[in-house]
């Protein structure tokens, strides 16, 4: 890649400044006035700007004494910014081999450049049609919230969560690199069977279970539960709480049973949230549950 003339990062620093410091707006502006021009990573106009605060100059700033930093050139900066930009999930060391330029090189100008990797996070995997039903059920529960302040600790959330001993993905090693976290996510696909069945609910300050389910999880085994097993867990929460409890759950197949449904609307008469009920649960949304940030925690 050719490095830049002073008279090109002159013109790069100007229109960042038109841009109002905006690193795409400017890369834009940029490329429709120089057409002819290679052109730098968004990133880079934050660059050339600090390092003209710091140093007074565009060119990288050696020291004058100690070992001189022969690699360290405005378009290394570029390329390694490029690259970053290009793909954030990418790393110092994949970096270093494609463009030659040495590891702890790259370190420092991402560092300089206040460029963090931040882990990725897991989250369900989502279908089209998911989305709306999602804000559906968020606005309505902001709604309930903002006409009864205490209308979230009366929300029983219940889940059940599966344990095996297969192998996980290591997170540790995903990552994306950006000035700011981006909270980025990775999708995983639908939840697995498993050996274990681990049911749990948090209602107000209260954590209900965890209780052992049967492996295979049908409306008939649920139904037991629910008549048999919830009302003693139920005891331990306040009487005023209790009173005006909703129940939730998500919309498994042994949850949408006939027997379940009849029995939730006889025990909770327009107060439950589930498939098929008075309030509908969104699909493949665990992440809007309290339960789901709290059982690695049990």
């Amino acid at each position: 890649m050719p490095t830049y003339t002073h008279r090109e990062m002159a013109d790069m620093h100007l229109i960042y400044g038109m841009a109002k410091c905006n690193g795409r707006e400017a890369l834009r502006m940029y490329r429709a006035k120089y057409p002819g021009r290679q052109l730098p990573s968004r990133s880079f106009f934050a660059t050339l700007h600090r390092r003209l605060c710091e140093t007074g100059s565009f060119n990288v700033h050696k020291l004058d004494t100690g070992r001189q930093r022969t690699t360290r050139t405005v378009d290394a900066e570029n390329r390694v910014l490029q690259e970053l930009e290009r793909n954030p999930s990418t790393s110092t060391r994949v970096i270093s081999r494609e463009t030659h330029i040495p590891q702890t090189t790259v370190w420092r100008i991402a560092h300089d450049e206040r460029l963090h990797p931040y882990h990725l996070q897991r989250v369900q995997a989502l279908e089209l049609g998911d989305y709306n039903k999602r804000m559906d059920f968020a606005r309505w529960f902001l709604h309930e919230s903002n006409a009864d302040r205490n209308f979230s600790e009366s929300v029983l959330f219940t889940d059940e969560a599966t344990f095996s001993l297969e192998g996980v993905m290591n997170f540790h090693n995903l990552h994306t690199w950006a000035d700011e976290n981006p909270h980025a996510i990775r999708p995983h696909g639908a939840q697995r069977k498993c050996s274990i069945n681990v049911w749990a609910g948090i209602v107000g300050d209260c954590l209900l279970g965890p209780y052992i389910l049967p492996e295979r999880l049908n409306g008939s085994v649920y139904l037991t539960f629910l008549q048999e097993v919830l009302p003693e867990m139920l005891n331990d929460v306040p009487m005023p709480i209790r009173q005006r409890i909703r129940f939730q759950h998500d919309g498994a197949p042994a949850h949408f049973s006939i027997d379940v449904r009849a029995h939730l609307q006889a025990t909770f008469p327009g107060g439950w949230i589930g498939r098929g009920g008075p309030i509908a649960w969104p699909a493949r949304s665990p992440d809007l549950s309290p339960l789901d940030f709290s059982y690695g925690d049990f």
